[in-house]
């Protein structure tokens, strides 16, 4: 029988990095994958949790909420300055749109040779219906105080001013997107006139655009940078009961529809 492993109080243990998994459909609700209400205490702990040499973000998503993006990533770099810790952000298979202002909360970004990043841009999709209930023989009856609270309904008609307004809002959103990621990457961002455009490269395009820093996976970095000893302390959302069990099994496949259509875009 082996002897028993005696652990020894006075040995200098290997430096920790917490790893928060950022991964899925960034919107709001209780089912979405990512969102600043669910995962503010996951991010919170990964903090304050022992002091950590660094925070390391590994993120797969094709975007979402701007705003829950916006979020998130604030309450991100808050901590880290409020904490002085530096944080890297990996990316897998996709940081598009919402997720890559999720990478830009990154002091580095590091992706792999295939990983999809950019998509700095907004999207608005809907539908328009007045044809089909037109043929059906069903009249459409709204009724609104305030001339603008029907806009873009899609069972009426599209109307001029409707996409007028709406594209202002989506300007001006796209303007936020792209100041934020040229004050965390600065000086970094080559000039190019596709870089807003909304579209995508790859891992080493991305990183001659100044999109990302360099080329490696989670483990081989970290060990270089924090030695072989680094202990990694992971940290995710933990799932309800009533998930875990399978009851909202309709809501939890329509999210996976959602999600699967988002990352279709990608070919993923």
């Amino acid at each position: 029988m082996p002897p028993m492993a005696v652990r020894n109080p006075f040995k200098k243990r290997g430096p920790t990095v917490a790893v928060v998994r950022l991964s899925g459909m960034i919107a709001t609700g209780a089912r979405a994958s990512l969102n600043d209400e669910a995962l503010a205490p996951v991010i919170e702990r990964a903090f304050k949790r022992g002091k950590p040499a660094a925070v390391a973000l590994v993120i797969n998503s094709p975007g979402g909420s701007p705003v829950q993006s916006s979020l998130i990533a604030a309450r991100i770099r808050r901590l880290a300055e409020e904490k002085k810790i530096p944080v890297l952000a990996f990316v897998e298979d996709v940081a598009a749109s919402g997720g890559y202002w999720l990478a830009c909360a990154g002091d580095e970004i590091i992706a792999d040779e295939s990983s999809m990043l950019g998509s700095i841009g907004v999207i608005s999709s809907s539908f328009g219906a007045h044809v089909f209930l037109a043929r059906q023989g069903i009249e459409r009856r709204v009724y609104t105080a305030g001339e603008s609270k029907s806009m873009l309904d899609p069972f009426q008609p599209e109307k001029e001013e409707d996409v007028a307004r709406l594209k202002d809002l989506l300007g001006d959103i796209h303007g936020h997107f792209i100041a934020h990621v040229k004050t965390r990457r600065a000086d970094r961002l080559k000039s190019d006139p596709d870089l807003f455009t909304g579209r995508i490269w790859l891992g080493q395009a991305a990183v001659d655009l100044g999109l990302a820093d360099s080329i490696g996976h989670l483990v081989p970095v970290l060990k270089e940078r924090y030695g072989k000893d680094v202990k990694l302390r992971h940290y995710g959302r933990k799932r309800g009961w009533m998930q875990r069990l399978g009851a909202s099994v309709l809501g939890e496949a329509l999210v996976t529809v959602e999600e699967r259509a988002a990352y279709a875009r990608f070919g993923l």
